[in-house]
């Protein structure tokens, strides 16, 4: 079984200029996600799919593979992820090299772990399923059952019904949280499909679910690391 490693990482981003090379404790934030990824047991290849030079000389430098830079009808606001996968598969095949099961490591998921990518990995492997994705627990203020409309200032609940007031009599809600970790099998990515119709769910918690998306994110993520620092 071989398996694929993308970090997929273009050079532009609006939240937070050049987003992937800002500064996170001291390193890029492109840096969290290669050394995590060059620490899995499981991955077969690394590799970074990247339009930006500059980008591709930083995960070189990090010991992460650029077999090719990706062209630039892949790297706007609105391409397709699986179309970026797709085509690192091809790219990769055409030089003699397939591969069963594609992981995506986005690297705006500083704080995912080698541990969270093998486990990952694993329980695709384990299951008949599609595709295997970390999660995080939806806070219980923020569900369905706690979501409400506004109209003009007025309050209404989302969901018809009873009201679910009690934090312990709401349901336990998941979503993808990034993600983190995708892991799905290669033929279903050379069909066109990401996730597919079975998909199983890995959870992490919230600190190690943090989404790098704006200035905010970055703020927090350097604070959790601080933090860290100073407990050690």
């Amino acid at each position: 079984m071989r398996i694929l490693a993308v970090i997929p990482a273009r050079g532009g981003s609006k939240g937070i200029p050049r987003k992937n090379l800002a500064p996170l404790g001291g390193r890029p934030l492109l840096s969290y996600t290669c050394h995590s990824a060059l620490a899995s047991k499981t991955l077969t290849r690394v590799i970074l799919s990247t339009d930006d030079a500059a980008i591709a000389r930083a995960g070189r430098a990090f010991g992460v593979e650029t077999p090719f830079l990706r062209p630039k009808s892949l790297s706007s606001d609105h391409a397709p992820m699986v179309d970026v996968l797709k085509h690192a598969l091809i790219e990769l095949a055409r030089h003699g090299d397939d591969f069963d099961v594609v992981v995506v490591l986005q690297p705006t998921s500083p704080f995912r772990t080698a541990a969270h990518i093998d486990a990952t990995v694993k329980a695709l492997l384990r299951s008949k399923a599609d595709s295997a994705v970390t999660v995080v627990s939806v806070p219980h203020n923020m569900s369905p059952d706690s979501a409400l409309t506004m109209t003009n200032g007025r309050l209404l609940p989302f969901r018809k019904g009873k009201p679910v007031l009690r934090r312990q009599d709401k349901k336990t809600y998941v979503a993808r949280n990034g993600p983190a970790v995708l892991a799905v099998r290669a033929e279903l990515v050379l069909s066109g499909a990401l996730y597919g119709r079975e998909v199983v769910g890995i959870s992490m918690t919230a600190l190690e679910s943090i989404d790098i998306d704006g200035p905010d994110d970055l703020r927090l993520a350097e604070a959790i690391l601080k933090l860290g620092a100073r407990r050690r």
